[in-house]
């Protein structure tokens, strides 16, 4: 999506979320347009977007935001975009997913049910945080290293911890990163 907005409005902003970032952020700098990370959920993401003037905003959960849609979420906006890019490029829709998956595979949000959820996260913290080349509270808190990132992050409505983890090319290691950091977070995988 960003992609598709970029080529009709070159520099273009695009907000996105924090849970798995790098593959946007290597679209958008492709297109030469410019990254923008907000805190998750449709008032955060709308309210940065407005803020920036962005042109698209959208979550890893298939939320899309639209400047020209009075910034409002639209599921049938994105599948006509897609129905044109496919159509124009010849190229299928599982073409454009495998090559950016094969880019940065994402382990997909993984959910913890634990007994209290800051004190799982600052086990996962004492684990990972010195090696860690940096830290952002944007949302929860993403730590990232040389070839893989994550971002782990509590419910605002269940007793849950949220883990996503995304990494550059190639996904070994995704199943065990996840395994690790669910052993430290100590809950229930739901």
């Amino acid at each position: 999506m960003a992609a598709i907005f970029l080529d009709k409005e070159a520099g273009g902003k695009v907000v996105h979320d924090p849970r798995v970032i790098w593959n946007t952020q290597d679209i958008v700098a492709d297109k030469g347009g410019v990254a923008i990370q907000s805190k998750t959920g449709h008032a955060f993401i709308k309210q940065t977007m407005r803020a920036e003037r962005a042109i698209y905003g959208g979550e890893m959960s298939a939320h899309h935001y639209f400047r020209d849609f009075a910034y409002c979420d639209s599921g049938m906006i994105p599948w006509l975009l897609v129905a044109e890019l496919v159509s124009k490029s010849g190229r299928s829709l599982a073409d454009w997913v495998r090559d950016r998956f094969a880019a940065f595979p994402s382990s997909g949000e993984t959910n913890f049910r634990v007994t209290d959820a800051d004190i799982a996260i600052d086990r996962v913290l004492g684990a990972y945080r010195d090696e860690a080349l940096s830290l952002d509270e944007t949302d929860g808190v993403s730590l990232a290293f040389v070839d893989w990132r994550f971002n782990l992050r509590r419910s605002n409505t269940e007793p849950l911890v949220r883990l996503n983890i995304e990494s550059r090319g190639g996904s070994d290691g995704l199943a065990a990163r996840v395994s690790d950091i669910a052993d430290l977070l100590g809950g229930v995988r739901v």
